[in-house]
């Protein structure tokens, strides 16, 4: 008879293990595993190099095993061990599973797939010490006379379901089992499915038995010895093999003398102690697989890190390169362009801003026309900062391109493509920053005009131009306007050089900064601890723990 298992408890999700797990493995084994678990869990693959992908899914399956088994097994080592009925579609798993049982708890049929929920079944005295953990959580629990005590069977969705949810969940159950009971046929033994899954078995160091299921009679000697070689050859000679003939077609449980051996064999796995030593010597074997499991997955960090080592080399080699083309394009003087020219045409002509009287090296001008002239020259520095604008964005766009192509190319560093930012994005925040730092360029013009000092000259100037108007005309001969820098000459002499190179030299640090800031782009990328030289200390930490535990 079978009954649901009633309201479940909370699962534990910190403590200690149980006395048991003390006695056999140590109390340290739990903190090892919990601690392995953290800085598993913590480690990130940012860059797709090769082995990147797979040491990313080594390390899912390596959190699943200490999730799914580890870890709860550890803390509770009295639960009965969890043997998970598994195979591929139409292996007949669930019509074995049922007839170990010897009454129709798991739904079996021809619709595929016939197992849509994991069915999970214990002996009704073994009830006090079943524990909640993730099998038991994503099953149907029921209690049957039919279960020997000590154990647990677990009937699990196919392997290769077509439901994506099933075979999620298949996989699931497979880690949180202590022995695999893998159910394949005489048709189908091989396929890669059965070996690819015993191969995962064999990695965790899992206890694992297989069923081969409707064999025929006159084929089942020589379908059980390519098998029992097949097995040999996979290192797996010592797992036990049961060979079910082939009775036909049939609806309902199999014949009773058919499923005995398996049955037998069961037995001899129950009872608290005998099922405990499955337990342990499955924890055992799963704690001995894990430093390899480790070590790779440790290795694959390192070879991040490797790897951003070279992509920061390659980018910090085109600084200097880049930052000097920048200089150099805003000190040969051609940042004003067309567009200053055309703007100084229409002030020579309509303002008349260059036609002022000099008379004794001094500038003639009332306030008033200084004001007027200084209202003209508002349009001149809007043009000036726009020439300015596209200067700088010009030069970071130059940037971005070739770390494009440096980074993408062939013979290109490993990885690299994958730390360039959003095209979109830094185009954005490129212009952005422009804006900002030509608003900063061009506000220095003021002190820079305040550093004039208040010599005659200086002070007729500004009444000529006004401070703004002959900050502009700083700007102006600095972004090369050679019209700007005569008339500069005229009213100055000699006394605006400095103030002109002071802020041509502004710029040209301004624009060595803005291609700096596509490099840093990238760099800033690879600054995570995911990719620092020491990113894999911690699992080397808990690496040499386990050694010393194993």
């Amino acid at each position: 008879m079978t009954s649901d298992l009633g309201p479940r408890a909370d699962r534990p999700v910190a403590g200690r293990p149980d006395p048991a797990v003390a006695d056999e493995l140590g109390m340290t084994v739990y903190d090892v595993a919990r601690d392995l678990r953290r800085d598993v869990e913590d480690v990130r693959l940012p860059l797709p190099i090769d082995g990147a992908r797979e040491a990313g899914a080594s390390r899912g399956r390596l959190v699943a095993q200490l999730d799914e088994h580890l870890l709860p097994r550890l803390r509770e080592l009295s639960s009965p061990a969890i043997v998970v009925v598994a195979g591929s579609t139409g292996a007949g798993k669930s019509t074995l599973y049922n007839s170990l049982l010897g009454e129709e708890v798991s739904k079996a049929g021809v619709l595929r797939p016939t197992t849509r929920e994991p069915v999970l079944a214990f002996n009704p005295l073994d009830k006090e010490v079943v524990h909640e953990g993730p099998a038991t959580e994503a099953s149907r629990v029921v209690y049957h006379d039919g279960v020997p005590r000590g154990t647990a069977l677990l009937d699990a969705p196919d392997l290769d379901s077509f439901l994506a949810d099933n075979r999620t969940t298949a996989q699931q159950m497979l880690e949180a089992a202590d022995l695999w009971l893998f159910v394949t046929t005489a048709s189908r033994y091989g396929d890669a499915l059965p070996w690819q899954a015993l191969s995962r078995a064999t990695e965790r160091g899992a206890s694992v038995a297989m069923v081969l299921n409707r064999v025929p009679t006159e084929t089942l000697k020589t379908v059980r010895a390519d098998l029992m070689l097949r097995l040999r050859e996979h290192g797996m000679t010592d797992v036990p093999l049961f060979v079910v003939p082939d009775v036909g077609p049939h609806e309902g449980l199999l014949d009773p003398s058919v499923v005995q051996p398996v049955r037998r064999w069961l037995t001899l796995l129950a009872g608290p102690e005998r099922s405990r030593a499955v337990i342990v010597r499955t924890l055992k074997g799963a704690l001995g697989a894990l430093p390899q499991w480790v070590t790779s997955l440790a290795d694959a960090v390192d070879a991040q890190g490797e790897a951003a080592h070279t992509i920061r080399t390659v980018v910090e080699k085109e600084r200097p390169a880049a930052e000097k083309l920048a200089r150099d394009g805003v000190a040969a003087g051609v940042v004003a362009g067309a567009s200053v020219e055309a703007r100084w045409r229409e002030l020579s002509g309509s303002a008349k801003v260059d036609r002022v009287k000099v008379k004794n090296d001094t500038v003639r001008s009332t306030r008033r026309a200084g004001r007027r002239r200084e209202e003209a020259l508002t349009g001149l520095r809007a043009d000036v900062e726009a020439a300015a604008a596209r200067t700088l964005t010009a030069a970071g766009g130059r940037v971005e391109e070739r770390l494009r192509a440096v980074l993408t190319a062939p013979g290109a560093p490993a990885g690299g493509s994958a730390v360039l930012p959003d095209a979109a994005a830094r185009t954005a925040a490129r212009e952005k920053a422009v804006t900002a730092t030509v608003e900063a360029w061009s506000a220095r013009a003021a002190d820079v005009v305040a550093l004039l000092g208040d010599g005659d000259r200086v002070t007729a100037a500004v009444k000529a131009f006004g401070p703004h108007g002959l900050g502009t005309l700083l700007l102006a001969a600095a972004a090369g306007s050679d019209d700007a820098a005569r008339l500069l000459g005229r009213t100055l002499g000699d006394a605006h050089a400095d103030a002109v190179t002071a802020l041509r030299d502004d710029l040209a640090d301004r624009a060595a900064a803005v291609v700096g800031a596509e490099l840093d782009a990238v760099l800033t990328a690879l600054d995570t601890p995911n990719l620092a030289d020491d990113a894999a200390s911690g699992l080397r930490v808990r690496l040499s723990e386990l050694k010393r535990l194993t």
